[in-house]
């Protein structure tokens, strides 16, 4: 492994890049590298990158590891390579006067390097594309996270997505569930839609009917002091401002867990649910993606406004 203070060049797919640091440890609970973050990306890249395609990329850094400090980057840097895809986009909410942000959009693996090598540990998505040739943006992924209030935890959460799997089955969607790679779930639908605004109305009343027929176990609301021993079903981050955990991205945990997706069968088994990036290499090596019907039209099923009752 190189010293910390030397550079080195490499080529990734025709793309030449400067690799630095790498054997700064990043994880110091255990000893993993950001050369080890960088051959993690690497090499889960072919399964990864279909599920960042076309999504204006936010970036956790965490230049000097996860016990230090950290920032969000939705911004393109000065020092993006100009063979970087990038889309300027309004700023969600804004006013009238709206500012623009000139998001990331990774398409290929020298473009996952390179936010590797900047300690880009955690790589969030919303739940909308902006293909090159779309004139707006296109929601496909209803998303419900499912946060766990001490003392519950992933195992109550486990619960809850068999409950939301089924309630969405009754309207005929295809569910995928993988963990947050920290203490809770995210279960998501692959859908077809018009309207940016009707997934987080339909994932609200899914949250409040849930809320309604499990009121031990599930909460919809977001005061925190309702949420203690049960599971918050957050249907907030269907709002088109917001991002959730790409599936395998790396969390900034002690440990490099990973947002891993799940049979469903392991969520039925319960356990702890919690894979680090070299199980997670082993598991995809196994099963494949276990989230590629989040990707094609298979799966995806026509979300309308007469699956939301306004109460």
């Amino acid at each position: 492994m190189a010293a910390k203070s030397q550079k080195v060049q490499v080529d990734v797919d025709g793309r030449e890049l400067t690799l630095s640091n790498l054997d700064k440890v990043l994880y110091p609970d255990a000893g993993f590298t950001k050369g080890e973050v960088i051959d993690y990306y690497t090499r889960i890249a072919p399964t990864l990158l279909p599920h960042l395609a076309d999504r204006p990329l936010t970036v956790k850094r965490y230049p000097n590891g996860v016990d230090q400090h950290f920032f969000f980057e939705k911004n393109a840097s000065r020092g993006t390579p100009d063979w970087v895809r990038t889309v300027t986009l309004p700023v969600p909410g804004s006013t009238k006067n709206r500012e623009t942000i000139d998001y990331i959009v990774v398409e290929a693996l020298p473009t996952m390097v390179w936010l590797a090598n900047l300690a880009a540990l955690e790589l969030h998505v919303p739940q909308w594309q902006v293909p090159r040739r779309a004139r707006k943006p296109r929601t496909d992924i209803v998303v419900f996270d499912l946060d766990p209030g001490p003392p519950a935890t992933v195992v109550e959460s486990a619960q809850v997505a068999l409950l939301l799997r089924d309630v969405l089955a009754e309207d005929g969607f295809t569910a995928f569930a993988k963990t947050s790679g920290s203490k809770g779930m995210q279960v998501s639908v692959p859908v077809s839609v018009d309207d940016q605004d009707l997934p987080s109305r339909y994932a609200h009343e899914i949250a409040k009917r849930l809320e309604e027929q499990h009121p031990d176990l599930v909460v919809s609301r977001m005061t925190k002091s309702l949420r203690p021993r049960k599971v918050l079903v957050d249907w907030s981050q269907n709002n088109p401002a917001k991002t959730t955990v790409a599936p395998y991205s790396l969390r900034a945990r002690p440990e490099p867990t990973v947002s891993t997706p799940l049979t469903w069968d392991e969520v039925e088994a319960g356990g702890d649910l919690s894979f680090t990036s070299e199980e997670v290499l082993d598991r995809v090596a196994e099963h494949g993606d276990l989230c590629d019907g989040l990707l094609g039209d298979e799966h995806r099923a026509r979300l309308t406004t007469a699956m939301v009752t306004d109460r």
